[in-house]
């Protein structure tokens, strides 16, 4: 049984301060986490973001270096031919609605906003494609300002944990906001979506593999089995993995660089 369909006797206090344990636990767990798209400025996340949609960050980091490249910014992207962005974002998957996008979203941000991405939520969420969620990882990521990026991992994590019991991400948000510090809620987004993608899966969870097992209400809903449950660790955790955990755990700083090294040796 899930999170959602658990009884929960808790008061406001304490389940602010086991959401805070579970997320001091993941920041043991997860010293590394970063984002996991490839940017080097606030248009280049905002492209790649745009293109996670309905793909993975890996797949976004293949295509970005070639498109960036050749669109470094948003006024050269605007004069970009549609025909030109489809080819080379393709194997993201919904290529056209994504170029119509990219294209439009371009062209805004040259037009009203001197081609430089704006720094606030509410100019953000008015460029075609972009939604809190997109806009919370570029102002998290690329400006500083805080923000919880509610992603599927995400918001499933904070469901399983008890932290809201909405599939609505604007209600995710606001419930798992109340239990945190805003100076939290970047590195947060971070480490819960970390642990969603190697060890709280969507399908079969982790569970006795969980560095957080002991507060999290859904315990049990995966494997149990400690055994059974390291064999369905993903990543960097996953065994046969552990040169590249000692690496990123020496190298916390680094992090994003060993990963994208790795990437591009298993290509």
């Amino acid at each position: 049984m899930s999170a959602k369909g658990k009884v929960r006797i808790e008061s406001d206090l304490a389940l602010k301060r086991r959401a805070r344990k579970i997320n001091a636990e993941l920041a043991k767990q997860y010293p590394y986490a970063h984002a996991e798209l490839d940017f080097r400025n606030p248009f280049e996340l905002l492209v790649a973001t745009v293109l996670s949609a309905q793909t993975t960050d890996v797949r976004v980091n293949q295509v970005t270096p070639v498109l960036f490249a050749r669109y470094p910014d948003a006024l050269a992207l605007s004069q970009a031919e549609p025909a030109d962005v489809e080819a080379i974002i393709q194997s993201t998957g919904f290529f056209r609605a994504k170029a119509r996008n990219l294209l439009a979203l371009a062209n805004r941000i040259v037009d009203e906003f001197d081609g430089t991405v704006p720094g606030r939520l509410e100019d953000l969420v008015t460029l075609p494609g972009v939604g809190r969620k997109t806009a919370n990882v570029v102002l998290g990521n690329a400006f500083g300002v805080p923000g919880i990026t509610v992603d599927t991992h995400f918001g499933r994590l904070a469901r399983r944990f008890g932290w809201t019991d909405s599939d609505d991400p604007v209600r995710v948000e606001n419930d798992v906001a109340e239990l945190f510090e805003p100076r939290d809620w970047t590195m947060l987004s971070h480490r819960v979506v970390f642990h969603g993608r190697r060890v709280c899966h969507s399908r079969k969870p982790a569970c006795g593999a969980c560095p957080v097992a002991q507060w999290c209400p859904s315990f049990g809903d995966g494997e149990t089995d400690p055994a059974k449950a390291v064999k369905l660790l993903k990543y960097e955790l996953a065994p046969g993995q552990e040169e590249l955990l000692a690496r990123m755990l020496a190298n916390t700083d680094l992090a994003a660089q060993i990963r994208q090294e790795t990437q591009r040796s298993s290509l």
